[in-house]
């Protein structure tokens, strides 16, 4: 396992500082690196590690969602008001209804296989995302119209609503729970539960921090431990309970409460996702069946612009009967492209649960991090300075 680890380490590090000199995300480096490692390719990673990287990116997917949370403010939110409502729903919505139109023909596969296929797919990346929404924030740009706010915060809630769609539809495709309407009455309440049980805990944890001093550090370790404990109480299933929701409301509350140390803290878990980044994407990498993704590459390319199209045009939905102007609509269009965190972290769980879609959707999730990460990141980087304004130095 320890040279699987070195393995992964040194080359996913030297394959995403080469893509970086090459102005692309480094995630796609890490990407490949994971591909070539694997067993469809060269086979140079222990069985050890593979057998425990669905948890492994569950933990990276915890530590970028804990950020985001210390991240969002909540009156940034109110203040764009019902654009951000829309942005953290529709235009994942108008993505999946595009992919389930899309998937049978193209790609053969059943409705609920469409649907699951769309849920890991229309999630956005915060790991793409939220880094340049954070530098344009304290750059200045857009800030007027609180357009970096408007992103971040639908991209954040919109991958919270995409991942308990997916975990409801792949519960269904398990045979369990196998009444539909009962699995979709279930998400508000999930998203309801998850929502206080993180507010409170939040609370909770700012009274403790305030009262009792000690390291960033541990309270960190205190965070994750946690977040940990809410994916566990997810999964006992005794009550509709979302744990990644619960994880995000946490670090909401706590900048509610003490934005002085969840400014702290978010840097602190900055730091931690250097290590997660890697694992998380060199992992996935590694689960890709080369030869399958070859044979249905061009079909499934095909099925990703085209949704593509159908999630831009949700977008513009959401800006309508705003103050933003045609080049600012544009841009959050642009931002809204990235995929990359979500896909690699819930895309290879069909396959690890025996499911018949399970290697179809990781292909389609990998595909859909090679095509759109760099396209949004390349898109976002050269459209700023000219789509929005330069509110700090106008």
């Amino acid at each position: 396992m320890l040279t699987s680890l070195a393995w992964i380490f040194l080359l996913g590090m030297f394959a995403a500082y080469v893509f970086k000199r090459l102005k692309l995300p480094n995630l796609l480096g890490m990407l490949l690196t994971g591909i070539l490692l694997g067993p469809y390719v060269f086979n140079l990673l222990d069985g050890s590690i593979l057998a425990i990287s669905p948890d492994l990116r569950q933990l990276a997917l915890i530590i970028i969602l804990a950020r985001v949370g210390l991240s969002l403010d909540l009156d940034d939110l109110k203040k764009v008001g019902r654009p951000a409502i829309l942005m953290c729903w529709l235009p994942a919505t108008f993505e999946i209804i595009g992919i389930i139109i899309l998937a049978p023909w193209l790609l053969g596969v059943s409705i609920l296989d469409a649907a699951i296929i769309g849920t890991v797919v229309a999630a956005v990346s915060p790991a793409v995302i939220v880094p340049r929404m954070l530098d344009l924030m304290e750059r200045g740009y857009g800030s007027k119209k609180s357009i970096p706010q408007l992103i971040m915060a639908g991209a954040s809630v919109d991958d919270v609503f995409v991942i308990v769609i997916f975990t409801s539809l792949v519960a269904i495709a398990k045979g369990e729970n196998a009444v539909l309407w009962q699995n979709l009455a279930g998400i508000p309440v999930s998203i309801i539960t998850g929502i206080m049980a993180g507010a409170l805990t939040g609370y909770g944890l700012v009274l403790w921090f305030k009262h009792y001093h000690m390291r960033d550090s541990a309270k960190i370790l205190i965070m994750l431990s946690v977040s940990f404990l809410f994916i566990a109480f997810e999964k006992l299933e005794l009550i509709p309970f979302s744990g990644l929701v619960a994880v995000i409301c946490v670090g909401i509350a706590i900048l509610k409460l003490y934005e002085i140390l969840a400014v702290r803290l978010s840097m602190k878990f900055s730091k931690l996702w250097v290590a997660a980044e890697v694992l998380l994407f060199v992992l996935v990498g590694a689960t890709v069946d080369l030869q399958y993704a070859l044979s249905a590459g061009l079909l499934i390319l095909l099925m990703v612009i085209l949704a593509l199209c159908f999630r831009m045009a949700g977008v513009w939905m959401c800006l309508i009967k705003t103050p933003l102007k045609f080049r600012e609509r544009l841009f959050c269009m642009f931002a809204y492209i990235p995929k990359a965190t979500v896909q690699a972290a819930i895309g290879a769980i069909p396959l690890g649960l025996g499911l018949p879609c399970g290697q179809i959707v990781i292909t389609v999730a990998v595909i859909s991090i090679l095509v759109t990460a760099p396209l949004g990141a390349v898109a976002i980087d050269l459209s700023y300075k000219k789509f929005l304004a330069d509110d700090l130095n106008a």
